[in-house]
């Protein structure tokens, strides 16, 4: 099965570019990326903090049933515009990825449609190289997959 959520990388570039079409208004395709409680129901994880505004923070992190924590990430909102853009970085705990810019952009396609742009800029090509070799565009397609069923529930 072809995966809605396209992935371009050039060969020896230290980044990549994510794009994907939602039967979704902009407006709630944005909101899947404002709320907390919608961000927890999508990637499965607590939502520590998130503060949309620049210079704003987030944290995200996972526990297994014995209370140990199996996923942290974090990063700064470097740009918030509603319904248009976000621009942040973005880390894991305890792996070996350092820090990584993301730039969000959001865009309307017609009054029921909209597009997510993400444009993601690694330390290095090995460290996109080495993020590219994991389940990563299954994984994101999931997690776009499950923002087009909980925020379409919303229309």
């Amino acid at each position: 099965m072809e995966l809605k959520t396209k992935i371009s990388a050039e060969n020896g570039k230290q980044d990549l570019l994510i794009t994907r079409e939602f039967d979704l208004p902009l407006e709630l395709l944005f909101k899947a990326h404002e709320e907390a409680d919608i961000v927890e129901q999508v990637m499965g994880t607590k939502v520590l903090k998130l503060e949309n505004k620049k210079f704003g923070g987030y944290q995200l992190e996972t526990k297994d049933g014995k209370g140990n924590v199996v996923f942290q990430a974090n990063g700064v909102i470097h740009e918030f515009i509603p319904n248009k853009k976000i621009t942040r970085t973005f880390e894991m705990g305890n792996t070996p990825f350092g820090v990584q810019l993301e730039v969000y952009e959001f865009e309307k396609l017609t009054d029921e449609t909209s597009k997510l742009n993400v444009h993601v800029i690694y330390e290095s090509v090995a460290q996109r190289d080495q993020v590219l070799k994991l389940p990563f565009a299954q994984g994101l397609n999931m997690a776009h997959d499950r923002i087009q069923e909980i925020v379409g529930k919303l229309k």
